[in-house]
C-alpha cells in the first residue's frame, strides 16, 4: 500500500487524524462485534458517565515497520491484560483480551498507509480507550460503554537526540496507597496536569512523585516508571502497589537480565539513596527511556555521574537493545512481537 504524503522525518508527537478507527458498544450486558468507522467524532448524552464521574481508562502502544518490512506491534497481550485490570477496578465491563488484540490488528491494517517507514524514527501510536456512555446522575457505574481504538503517526518523542532531563521532587501526590495508581485511568492523568504544568513553569521536565503515605520512597512520574542503575551495574526499579505496571519497564528488566547479563532488582527505593545511583531514566511507550541527569529536591541537587550530555552507558545499552527488538534488528523473546502484516 502506498504511504500517505507525510514528512515522516519531521512530524512531531501529536495527533494526526487517520482514516479508520475501531468502535464497539456495550449494551444490555454484552459487547457488540464492533466495527471500523470513518467518523472521528463521538456523540454523547450530556449526562454520560464519563463526563460526570470520569469513568474511563485507556492504553498506549505503537506499531512499527521492522527492518525486513513487516508491520508489527509490541506485546499487545500485556496491554489487553492491563486494560482488563483497569476496567475491573473502575467497575467497567471487560473488553475480551482476544478481541482487544484482534481489534488492534484490524485498526492498524486499516491505517497501513499511516505506518511510518523503517528508519524514519516515526511510529504509529495506538490508543485503545473505554468510557461510560449512558446517562448517570447518581454516583454509580454507567450501564452502557464504548470501546474505541484510534491511531496517529508520531515522530520521536525527543527531537535532535535524547538529552538528559532535569526533574524535581514534587510536593503533590500522584496516587493514594490504596487508590488507582496501578491502573491506567484517565483520572490519574487529570490530577497530574497541575503538577506538570507548574513543574514546566519552574524549568523542570517532570515530577518525581513519592509515596503518599510516608513521602520517603520513589514511585514514578506522571507518565513513566523510574529505572536506576547502581555503580556496580545492577538495574533497579521501584516496587509499589500504586505504580502503574509499565510494559516498557517490565520488558527492559528482561532485556537487562537475559540480553545484557545484568543483575536486576525490583524493590522499594528510598529517596535518600537516589544520590548513590550511577544512572537514572524514565521508561514508557512514548520515548522508551528518557535519561535523567539531575533531580532537584527542594533546592538540593542530585546529579548523576552519567551527566547532562548523553545517556549513561547501561541506559543506552538497554535503549538500543529494546528498540532493536521492536524494530526487528534483534531477535525477540517468544511472544513479544505481534506481526500484523
Amino acid at each position: 500500500m502506498e504511504k500517505k504524503n507525510i514528512d515522516w522525518e519531521n512530524i512531531g508527537f501529536g495527533y494526526i487524524q487517520t482514516d479508520k478507527r475501531f468502535v464497539a458498544n456495550y449494551k444490555n450486558g454484552a459487547w457488540d462485534e464492533g466495527t471500523l468507522t470513518d467518523d472521528a467524532n463521538i456523540v454523547l448524552n450530556e449526562c454520560a458517565g464519563v463526563l460526570q464521574y470520569a469513568q474511563t481508562c485507556f492504553e498506549g502502544m505503537k506499531a512499527y515497520t521492522t527492518e525486513d518490512g513487516h508491520i508489527v506491534t509490541f506485546r499487545p497481550d500485556l496491554n489487553a491484560q492491563r486494560m482488563e485490570d483497569s476496567a475491573r477496578r473502575l467497575e467497567m465491563p471487560v473488553f475480551p483480551q482476544d478481541k482487544f488484540v484482534e481489534a488492534i490488528v484490524k485498526t492498524v491494517e486499516a491505517n497501513e498507509a499511516y505506518v511510518p517507514p523503517y528508519g524514519s524514527g516515526a511510529t504509529l501510536y495506538i490508543r485503545p480507550y473505554m468510557f461510560g456512555s449512558s446517562p448517570v446522575i447518581g454516583v454509580k457505574p454507567a450501564e452502557e460503554y464504548q470501546f474505541r481504538i484510534l491511531t496517529t503517526p508520531v515522530g520521536p518523542y525527543f527531537k535532535g537526540g535524547v538529552k538528559p532531563l532535569t526533574i524535581r521532587v514534587s510536593d503533590f501526590d500522584r496516587a493514594a496507597p490504596n487508590g488507582t495508581g496501578h491502573i491506567k485511568a484517565g483520572l490519574n492523568y487529570a490530577m497530574s496536569l497541575h503538577a506538570i504544568v507548574t513543574a514546566h513553569e519552574e524549568g523542570y521536565a517532570e515530577n518525581m512523585y513519592l509515596d503518599a503515605a510516608t513521602r520517603t520512597k520513589v514511585e514514578e512520574t506522571g507518565g513513566a516508571n523510574f529505572i536506576f542503575v547502581t555503580k556496580d551495574n545492577k538495574v533497579v526499579t521501584p516496587k509499589s502497589n500504586s505504580i502503574l505496571p509499565s510494559i516498557t519497564r517490565r520488558s527492559l528488566m528482561v532485556v537487562a537480565k537475559d540480553y545484557l547479563g545484568l543483575e536486576v532488582e525490583e524493590r522499594e527505593v528510598y529517596l535518600d539513596e537516589v544520590k548513590d545511583f550511577a544512572e537514572c531514566g524514565l521508561c514508557g511507550t512514548a520515548a522508551v527511556i528518557s535519561p535523567v541527569g539531575k533531580i532537584v529536591d527542594h533546592g538540593k541537587e542530585i546529579c548523576f555521574p552519567s551527566g547532562m550530555e548523553e545517556m549513561g552507558p547501561i541506559t543506552k545499552k538497554l535503549y538500543e537493545t529494546l528498540t532493536g527488538i521492536q524494530m526487528g534488528r534483534i531477535e525477540a523473546p517468544e511472544g513479544w512481537i505481534k506481526v500484523i502484516k
